[in-house]
C-alpha cells in the first residue's frame, strides 16, 4: 500500500463516533483528501475525548461504535477510494484495566506482570491514589498511598507525569503481539505511532512493526531544527512538526524585536521538572549507576537529561547528542555515568536514561518553558525553537528540497491535536513581527489598564487575545488557567495560589470588553488572512504528505487542547463547498470560504501527484514578498510579509514563468507574470500548465 495523497485528521470522541465519520466521508472525498486520519480507535477510558488512554487494545472502542462501526466506516471509505490512517500508542495503557487488575491481584505471579514496566524490588506496586489525609492501605501485592508520593516514589514507568498511564513493555514480543494483533488485522492504509521516545528500543520496535505492516508509517518524533530521524528506522517520516516550523517560519520577518534568553528559561524549567515531578524516574535510573553515592548519581542523571540538545539519543546512533549533554554537565558522578552508558549502550541504564530524557525535555520545554518565555508565542510550538526567529526564503527552499530528496512521504502539518495554537492564530501573530513597535506600544498601554501581575503570563495573555480574536470569556479563561498552571511560576496544578487564580479568572471579562483590543485585533486581521492562505497553500503543495486538521479548511483560531477538540460544523462546510464547486469565488472575509477554496483546489491538484522541487524567484522591488516553487507541472505562489507589501505595492514585480501557457486553478484565469495582476483577487495562486 502506498502513501495517501493527503490526510484529514479527525478526533473521535463520544460525541463524534465512527458513524459520524462515516457520514462525513463523502464530504472529505469531495474536498479532495486522500485518507481519513483517525485519532486512536482502540478501546479507551469511558468518556475520553482523545483516546490515548487505551484500556483494551484487542478491540475497537465500543463507545465509538465498536468493531462493527469501524468496519462500516472502512467499507464507506473504500467505496469513496479513501484510505484510513490510524493513530496508535504503543508506549502505555490507562490503569486500571483488566491486565493491570490481574497484576494487582496476583503480583509477580500474574501472566501480565511482565507486560508493565514495574520495579518489583519492594515486592509491591505503589498506587498513589489516596487523599493527603488518608491512611496507607497495604495489600498483598500493592500499596495505596498519598497521591503526592507518586512523583518521588512511584515504582512503575508512566507516560510523563501521568500516574494513570502505565508504560507497557512493547519490546517484549508477547506484549507486542497482544497489543498490536487487532489493529494490524484491520487492513489500514497507514499507521501513526505516538510517542516513540518512550520506547525502550524505538528502532527495534519499528523493525518488528515492519515485519507485520507494509503500509505508510509515520512517527510522532519531535526533531530539533538540525536533527534528522535515525537512518535505521524503517519509517516514512515524522508527523510533520519539523515542516510546521519551516512553513510558519518563512512567513515571519527576520527581526530581533522580541529577542530574549530562551535557553536560560528552558534550562531552569527542565531542572525544575527533573527535581520535582520526575524525581521517581531519576531515582530509579540513579540506582543503576555503580560506584558512586546514590545522591551524587541522582544529580548526575538529572543534569545530563536537563542538558540534552534534543529529546533523546538512540545509542549508539546519535552519540553526538549524548556527548553534548555529558560535556555540559558538571556533576562529579557524570564521568561514571558516561562510562557505564558507553560500555553498554543497549543495557538497562542507557535504555532508561534515554527513555526518560524525552520526558524531561518535553515537560520542561513544551509544557513549562513555552508558557514562561512568552516574548513571541507564535514560535512556542511543538518542535519549535523560540530562539530562531523566522526562516529565510533560501533556507526554506533548501529544507523543502531536502525533504523531497530524503523523505518525500513524510507527513506535513500546520495544526494538530497537540499544537499550542492553531495555524490561523500563528498566521495572525506573524503580523505582529512586522509591526513590533506598534504592537508593543499597544501591549504596554493595555497592561497599564488591565495588566496581569505575573509579567510572562501578561504577555502571553495579550498575544492570545489578539491572535485568537474573537473568543469567549469561557474559552480564554480556560486557556489562561491552563497556561498559568503549566508555567508553574505563581500557581500550578499541584500547588494552587487561590488569590492569583482568582486574578487570572477575572481577567478575560476586562480584556475582552476593551474597545482598544477589538480595534487592534481588527488592524491585524486582514494581513493575518494573507499569511493564513499563503502558509496553507505552501503546506498543501510542498514536499511531503500534507495533513488537514479537522475544521481547519476554514479559519481556525483554536488554542491548546481541549480548545482544539471542539466539535466541527460539517454542514456549514458542505454548503460552502457546494457553492465553490459551482464556480463561486468568495471574498477573503470572516466566513473563511476563501481558505476552503484554496484547500479544495490544492488537494485536488495534489491527487494528481507532485514530484520534484524547483525554487522560483520573483524579480523587482517587491521580490522579497513572494515565495514560489514548481513541482511537476504545478507552480505555487504565495504572498509573504503583507504589511510591508501594503506600504509599497507590487511595483512592477514579476514572477518569470517557465514554459508555455499557465492557468491559475484557484481563480480559473490565465496566469500572468505580473504579480499585481496574478494576485489581484487572492494573495495566492496555484498554476498548472495549459488550459483547465
Amino acid at each position: 500500500m502506498g502513501a495517501p495523497s493527503s490526510t484529514y485528521r479527525v478526533q473521535f470522541t463520544p460525541s463524534f463516533t465512527f458513524a459520524d465519520a462515516t457520514a462525513v466521508a463523502d464530504y472529505l472525498a469531495r474536498l479532495g483528501v486522500g485518507a481519513l486520519y483517525a485519532s486512536p480507535m482502540l478501546d479507551a477510558r469511558e468518556g475520553s475525548t482523545h483516546g490515548y488512554d487505551v484500556v483494551d487494545p484487542t478491540r475497537a472502542r465500543p463507545e465509538l461504535g465498536g468493531d462493527e462501526g469501524r468496519e462500516e466506516l472502512q467499507k464507506r471509505l473504500r467505496e469513496l477510494d479513501l484510505g484510513l490512517v490510524v493513530d496508535i500508542v504503543p508506549n502505555h495503557m490507562v490503569v486500571p484495566n483488566p491486565w493491570w487488575e490481574d497484576v494487582l491481584e496476583h503480583g509477580q505471579a500474574s501472566k501480565y506482570a511482565r507486560y508493565f514496566d514495574i520495579d518489583w524490588s519492594s515486592g509491591k506496586v505503589l498506587l498513589p491514589v489516596l487523599a493527603e489525609d488518608a491512611e496507607d492501605e497495604v495489600h498483598e501485592h500493592y500499596v495505596k498511598a498519598n497521591w503526592r508520593r507518586g512523583n518521588t516514589e512511584l515504582n512503575y514507568r508512566r507516560f510523563f507525569d501521568i500516574t494513570e498511564l502505565a508504560a507497557i513493555r512493547v519490546e517484549d514480543p508477547e506484549v507486542f503481539e497482544a497489543t498490536h494483533r487487532a489493529v494490524l488485522s484491520w487492513g489500514v492504509t497507514g499507521l501513526r505511532i505516538d510517542h516513540p521516545d518512550g520506547l525502550a528500543d524505538p528502532g527495534g520496535y519499528f523493525r518488528r512493526l515492519r515485519e507485520h505492516f507494509d503500509g505508510w508509517l509515520v512517527v510522532e518524533k519531535i526533531l530539533g531544527p538540525d536533527e534528522e530521524l535515525p537512518q535505521s528506522w524503517p519509517v516514512d517520516g515524522t508527523t510533520g512538526y519539523d515542516a510546521l516550523r519551516e512553513v510558519c517560519g518563512v512567513f515571519l520577518p527576520l527581526t530581533d524585536a522580541f529577542a530574549g534568553n530562551f535557553h536560560e528559561v528552558e534550562h531552569s524549567s527542565r531542572q525544575q521538572v527533573a527535581d520535582s515531578i520526575l524525581v521517581a524516574e531519576v531515582r530509579r535510573i540513579a540506582r543503576l549507576v555503580q560506584g558512586v553515592e546514590f545522591e551524587d548519581a541522582c544529580k548526575a542523571v538529572a543534569e545530563v537529561m536537563v542538558n540534552f540538545p534534543v529529546y533523546r539519543s538512540y545509542l549508539p546512533e546519535g552519540l553526538r547528542y549524548w556527548e553534548t549533554a555529558v560535556r555540559l554537565s558538571k556533576s562529579p558522578a557524570v564521568r561514571a555515568l558516561d562510562e557505564q552508558v558507553r560500555a553498554d549502550p543497549h543495557g538497562e541504564l542507557a535504555t532508561r536514561i534515554q527513555q526518560t530524557s524525552g520526558m524531561v525535555v518535553a515537560k520542561g520545554t513544551e509544557d513549562t518553558a513555552f508558557y514562561r518565555y512568552t516574548n513571541f508565542v507564535a514560535l512556542n510550538e511543538v518542535g519549535g525553537s523560540p530562539d530562531r526567529f523566522g526562516l529565510s526564503v533560501d533556507e526554506f527552499h533548501q529544507r523543502a528540497a531536502r525533504r523531497e530528496a530524503a523523505e518525500p512521504l513524510a507527513m506535513t502539518a500546520l495544526s494538530t491535536h497537540d499544537t499550542k495554537r492553531a495555524e490561523d492564530v500563528r498566521a495572525r501573530l506573524a503580523v505582529l513581527a512586522e509591526i513590533p513597535d506598534e504592537y508593543l506600544a499597544f501591549e504596554a498601554a493595555m497592561t497599564g489598564k488591565y495588566g496581569i501581575s505575573e509579567p510572562t503570563l501578561n504577555r502571553l495573555a495579550w498575544q492570545s487575545v489578539v491572535g485568537a480574536w474573537p473568543l469567549t470569556e469561557e474559552r480564554l479563561g480556560a486557556y489562561l488557567e491552563k497556561a498559568s498552571r503549566e508555567a508553574k511560576i505563581k500557581t500550578s496544578w499541584v500547588d494552587r495560589n487561590e488569590d492569583f487564580d482568582a486574578e487570572v479568572a477575572a481577567w478575560p471579562a476586562k480584556a475582552l470588553n476593551e474597545p482598544e483590543v477589538a480595534s487592534f485585533a481588527e488592524r491585524i486581521k486582514a494581513p493575518g488572512w494573507v499569511n493564513s492562505l499563503g502558509q496553507k497553500l505552501v503546506q498543501l503543495t510542498a514536499p511531503g504528505v500534507p495533513d488537514v486538521y479537522q475544521g481547519t479548511e476554514l479559519w481556525d483560531f483554536s488554542l491548546v487542547d481541549p480548545d482544539n477538540r471542539r466539535p466541527v460544523d460539517y454542514e456549514v462546510r458542505r454548503d460552502l463547498l457546494e457553492r465553490l464547486e459551482s464556480g463561486w469565488l468568495p471574498e477573503v472575509d470572516d466566513s473563511g470560504a476563501a481558505k476552503l477554496l484554496v484547500v479544495h483546489k490544492a488537494l485536488q491538484v495534489r491527487k494528481r501527484g507532485l514530484h520534484g522541487y524547483r525554487p522560483l524567484r520573483a524579480e523587482g522591488p517587491a521580490a522579497e514578498h513572494v515565495l514560489a516553487f514548481q513541482r511537476s507541472g504545478v507552480i505555487t505562489v504565495a504572498t509573504r510579509l503583507p504589511v510591508g507589501l501594503e506600504q509599497k505595492g507590487w511595483q512592477d514585480t514579476v514572477l518569470p514563468l517557465p514554459g508555455a501557457k499557465w492557468t491559475d486553478v484557484i481563480t480559473g484565469r490565465p496566469a500572468t507574470e505580473d504579480l499585481a495582476s496574478l494576485l489581484d483577487t487572492y494573495p495566492v495562486a496555484l498554476l498548472v500548465q495549459g488550459d483547465q
